[in-house]
């Protein structure tokens, strides 16, 4: 029998899917009056991952989303990396994940049970992972599979990590390589050679817990993780957010292997030009390839790090014992005529 090959079932692939920031901006403005609320800490006014809900003792409960079509053709590994990513939002607040519901939309007509099956099952494995059950969901009949998960946490508010919270001259790091995005392209496009996809799967299967851990190190101020938005949109998001700017050295950011090869045979996902034409005005000049490669969409990337320079040498400490060799990508500058500037 003929294996299922999901991506071709679906339009985008991952967060690629996602609506540009530009455009998000014009849909989430609203003239409705929008009421107070004391406890919410976190809303969606600086772009943070999740919103945070303030119990009252100390603690904040935390409540995301995120849900994509194929990335991978493996109803399994899409299963897994849809799961991871929606995780990633709670570690990236310095908060632990309690439970997940699924969201589930299916090509009933199109598509078996049982390769719905198999990518429920991939999810579910992601949460036994971290630890938290699979609790429930909701699922449709949609015209292309969807997958992802609704999660909650909970995070000590002294540790709540917050886009907000950035300062100058600290530096930034980035826990993950870059280039999921043209890797996965490649891959839609069957230009992917064999075992070359392989190191972007890992990355988009590793769980983001150590974030949970940085957040508690005194110094570690900021943290989001790269997706859909590439790098230089999640790092403008900060920057602007704590009203500073950014310097990143393109030469010191991590890249999967052949990222450069697949770049080159032009596999670049529509998602990279949306984002550049969305907040290319607030970046420095770049070249073809640093602009291809920093607004990449990433599925289920990174965590971006913001990091005290007194802090550096406990979290390179902490890095090193979860196997992340890490060095800094840039640093947090004054406030500019750019918000970021590559050099």
């Amino acid at each position: 029998m003929e294996s299922i090959k999901l991506t071709e079932y679906s339009h985008g692939a991952g967060c690629g899917c996602k609506i540009s920031p530009m455009l998000l901006d014009e849909i989430l403005e609203t003239s409705v009056k929008v009421s107070s609320y004391p406890n919410l800490l976190v809303g969606n006014s600086d772009k943070d991952d999740a919103a945070a809900f303030d119990l009252g003792n100390g603690t904040s409960v935390l409540s995301t989303t995120d849900f994509f079509m194929p990335i991978v053709d493996d109803a399994f590994t899409f299963g897994q990396i849809a799961a991871t990513n929606a995780l990633s939002d709670i570690y990236a607040m310095g908060g632990k994940p309690l439970m997940a519901i699924s969201i589930f939309g299916w090509p009933i007509d199109k598509l078996s049970a049982d390769v719905a099956k198999d990518v429920i099952d991939g999810g579910r494995s992601i949460c036994e992972e971290a630890g938290i059950p699979l609790a429930g969901g909701h699922s449709i009949d949609s015209p292309e599979p969807i997958f992802g998960l609704a999660v909650t946490g909970l995070v000590d508010n002294k540790h709540l990590m917050q886009n907000s919270n950035a300062k100058e001259d600290c530096l930034i790091f980035l826990t993950k390589p870059l280039g999921i995005g043209i890797l996965s392209t490649a891959q839609k496009q069957k230009q992917i050679e064999d075992g070359h996809i392989d190191p972007a799967i890992k990355a988009m299967t590793t769980l983001n817990k150590i974030g949970a851990d940085l957040a508690k190190l005194d110094g570690v101020i900021a943290m989001t993780d790269v997706t859909g938005f590439g790098l230089l949109g999640h790092l403008v998001e900060i920057c602007e957010a704590s009203k500073i700017s950014s310097e990143i050295n393109f030469n010191k950011v991590p890249l999967l292997p052949n990222v450069e090869k697949y770049r080159q045979l032009g596999c670049i996902p529509g998602g990279a030009k949306k984002n550049f034409m969305s907040y290319g005005s607030k970046i420095s000049e770049m070249t073809q390839q640093q602009r291809e490669i920093l607004c990449d969409a990433q599925t289920s990337g990174g965590l971006l790090v913001i990091v005290e320079m007194q802090a550096v040498d406990k979290f390179l400490e902490l890095t090193k014992q979860n196997n992340l060799h890490l060095e800094a990508i840039g640093k947090t500058i004054l406030k500019g005529i750019n918000v970021v500037e590559i050099i």
